[in-house]
């Protein structure tokens, strides 16, 4: 039997499912995209070989671990898989380019696309509204995009942190507002560590490994990790802590936080001078710096 009339019989499919961080609802969760799938391959005959579940992970880029795992699965097995499913095309992408280019790659290994919710059929008129669909999918990206960046400029001319509050704040909610508030715990103890800093008897380093043994952590998601020199030295150079806002999108502009100052800004003057090695320290002391 001939490997065209092989790949005519072959009914074997992979499903692609995604969500975002930020799209946790009934609708695009991980399992109702599953289960739609499923009864679609069901009631085609489908066999599905693989699935790839990729979770927190935004389709503005083509740069994702499941995405890049399915590609390499396909192309070793090839000649056992007719098509890829999703729920729906903007579950795969959101950029019509990296829509093309992930449709092309596959044609090249004779597998297609298909949409588990929208009609994504092998000819001319479903080609045409498949491409509308990956357009309108980049439309509502770049929407939700302009929206957002409108969203942050306000939070940021509101005098409030964009994103998630620097170490020694947290983030809360006080009616239908969101707010900036120092955090119990940890205000205290990185107000303690400018001021050790501003001895200039510590490096960066030194000072991660103290910070380190006082308990605080990086915040990534929802993991804590171990606070490293670079990151230390980016908390130190960060005028928020003076309860002043200065973003580089925003080069010309400054604002006062409404939240509470944790130094002044003489201090964090002070801090940068040690930084950039220009200022002496108190007789008898020894200045240590690092700049990772």
């Amino acid at each position: 039997m001939n490997k065209d009339i092989l790949k005519n019989i072959n009914m074997n499919c992979v499903l692609y499912l995604r969500v975002s961080s930020e799209e946790q609802v009934e609708n695009y969760s991980l399992s109702n995209q599953e289960s739609t799938c499923r009864k679609v391959a069901e009631s085609r005959g489908l066999n599905i070989l693989e699935i790839f579940r990729e979770e927190g992970a935004s389709a503005k880029t083509a740069n994702r671990p499941e995405l890049i795992k399915l590609l390499e699965y396909c192309r070793k097995h090839k000649d056992n898989i007719a098509l890829v499913m999703f729920y729906r095309i903007d579950r795969l992408a959101r950029q019509i380019s990296d829509y093309l280019t992930i449709k092309r790659k596959l044609f090249e290994l004779g597998i297609t696309l298909m949409s588990a919710t929208e009609p994504t059929e092998d000819t001319p008129t479903g080609k045409f509204v498949e491409t509308l669909l990956a357009a309108s999918a980049q439309l509502d990206n770049d929407v939700r995009g302009a929206r957002s960046s409108q969203g942050l400029y306000q939070r940021f001319r509101d005098g409030l942190p964009i994103g998630k509050a620097p170490l020694g704040y947290q983030n809360t909610t006080v009616g239908e507002k969101q707010v900036v508030i120092p955090n119990e715990t940890e205000f205290q103890l990185v107000k303690k560590a400018w001021d050790l800093v501003t001895t200039g008897t510590k490096s960066t380093r030194e000072m991660a490994e103290i910070m380190n043994s006082w308990g605080l952590r990086a915040v990534w998601g929802k993991k804590r990790y171990k606070l490293r020199s670079q990151t230390v030295c980016r908390i130190f150079r960060s005028i928020i802590y003076t309860g002043v806002l200065k973003y580089d999108k925003y080069p010309n502009e400054e604002v006062v936080g409404k939240y509470t100052p944790m130094i002044t800004k003489e201090q964090f003057y002070r801090v940068q001078d040690i930084l950039d090695g220009r200022r002496t320290t108190p007789m008898g002391s020894k200045r240590k710096v690092d700049n990772p």
